[in-house]
């Protein structure tokens, strides 16, 4: 078989010849701005993931029928899932209608129902598996496998990045998801578009970003020297065509050096005004979402901001208590995000997307608890050429199963992509002999959530 392969590789000597394709043109830089396909409504994203899977039912998608059918099992509640449930269970939260479009929105986001009119809340998302890797998988790299590169990486490839001191795709999580840095991983694309993971734990400008200055050399020697080790390393590339491991090594010299004069000035809090500061709120995730703001509004493409470490959301016990919590807590500092953003007039370019990588059924585990739901989920996007103060698709009268207008997410992804101005069919890099791409072989651009 090894043998048959190689002769219809050596027969078609365009395989061997070919590049992976290029989208626009750069200035040299892998990193530089490049054109998209067709004029962009969005130019950049801030995704803001609650990891570990927040419920449908009780955040985005109310449904009376719960409150009816409370402790009950009726035909259509009982969709296999990751494990064993019991009946129905009501919301402990209420819901407000809110804004001038009306949309019901759960009583822990008191504030994102204030921001409600710049949202579209998709409540027909599903996905292929229930379970946290695989679905993390999904949601970040559009594949149930690992080792594929992640939407942020894609976005670099086809679009660069519009601040060549800073990383065009930057990852905001306090320690590290389940699956880890896999979700942010560039794969077989360049190295130079692996996303940069910043542990937000600690947001000191001199320390978020570990061992970016040279203790030992001022700025114009460092110069000398990097040019001369370019210079070499260029020479080194010439005589090994194609290694894309030794051009991502050479970028990466060049942005950590680029990256002394504006990183920590893009993460230090303390240039911010104290009111900025208290709209956004203390803790970790506050500090990330004003950090996202301020590395959007500096050129970066894609900014990824966890909820924290591990699976917080993953709230198989206790509905209330957990859900309500993080709600809560998240709330100020996504509401704050939104009105920043819009009060500098970025949100009309910026997309921001909210959700998990699953949602969690309307049955319950334990005495209160939701297991895992992949059948039908909610998420919701803002900016960025969105429809405001929508709700698309709808799930059955449980809010088990995405029923009208099922978005998957492949069409997500390739209605972001749309926004951002690439086709999701023509964003592909060849490896391994076939043409890759974000969306698989699937996907369809989802053009009624867009204005």
């Amino acid at each position: 078989m090894g043998t048959l392969g190689l002769a219809g590789l050596l027969h078609d000597e365009s395989l061997l010849a070919s590049e992976p394709p290029q989208i626009g043109i750069t200035n040299g830089s892998a990193l530089a701005v490049k054109n998209p396909h067709f004029a962009p409504k969005a130019k950049r994203i801030i995704h803001l993931f609650m990891n570990g899977g927040p419920s449908q039912v009780d955040t985005f998608d109310p449904k009376p029928m719960l409150d009816r059918y409370h402790g009950k099992r009726p035909p259509g509640s009982d969709l296999k899932t990751e494990r064993s449930t019991g009946g129905l269970m009501k919301s402990p939260f209420r819901f407000n209608n809110c804004g001038e479009s009306g949309l019901p929105v759960s009583e822990i986001f008191p504030e994102v129902g204030k921001c409600i009119d710049d949202i579209c809340v998709i409540r027909s998302m599903h996905t292929d598996v229930p379970n946290h890797e695989p679905s993390l998988f999904m949601m970040n790299s559009g594949i149930t496998q690992p080792t594929r590169p992640s939407m942020g990486s894609w976005l670099c490839y086809g679009l660069g990045n519009e601040n060549q001191n800073l990383p065009g795709f930057v990852v905001l999580c306090p320690g590290k998801p389940v699956v880890g840095p896999q979700l942010w991983s560039n794969s077989f694309l360049p190295g130079v578009y692996q996303g940069c993971h910043i542990n937000n734990g600690n947001m000191d400008p001199e320390q978020v970003i570990p061992h970016i200055n040279n203790r030992y050399l001022d700025r114009e020697s460092q110069r000398k020297q990097l040019d001369l080790m370019t210079q070499l390393n260029r020479k080194h590339l010439a005589e090994r065509s194609r290694d894309n491991q030794l051009e991502a090594r050479i970028e990466s010299l060049e942005m950590a050096f680029r990256m002394q004069t504006e990183a920590q000035e893009a993460f230090d809090l303390n240039r911010e005004t104290q009111a900025t500061r208290d709209d956004y709120g203390k803790g970790q995730f506050g500090n990330a979402c004003l950090v996202a703001r301020r590395l959007v509004e500096r050129g970066v493409r894609m900014v990824q901001v966890f909820y924290g470490s591990g699976q917080p959301w993953d709230d198989h016990g206790n509905i209330e208590n957990g859900h309500r919590t993080k709600g809560l807590d998240s709330d100020k500092s996504i509401a704050a995000l939104l009105r920043d953003l819009k009060s500098r007039g970025l949100l009309e370019d910026t997309l921001i997307l909210w959700g998990g990588e699953f949602g969690r059924t309307p049955v319950s585990e334990g005495s209160n608890g939701r297991d895992h739901n992949n059948h039908g989920f909610s998420v919701w996007l803002a900016g960025g050429g969105i429809k405001g103060g929508m709700a698309y698709g709808a799930t059955d009268e449980f809010g088990f199963s995405a029923q009208e207008n099922k978005v998957h997410v492949h069409d997500l992804h390739a209605t972001i992509l749309h926004l951002m101005g690439l086709n999701h069919e023509q964003l592909t890099y060849r490896y391994s002999g076939r043409d890759f791409r974000l969306t698989d072989v699937h996907g369809r651009v989802v053009n009624e959530i867009i204005a």
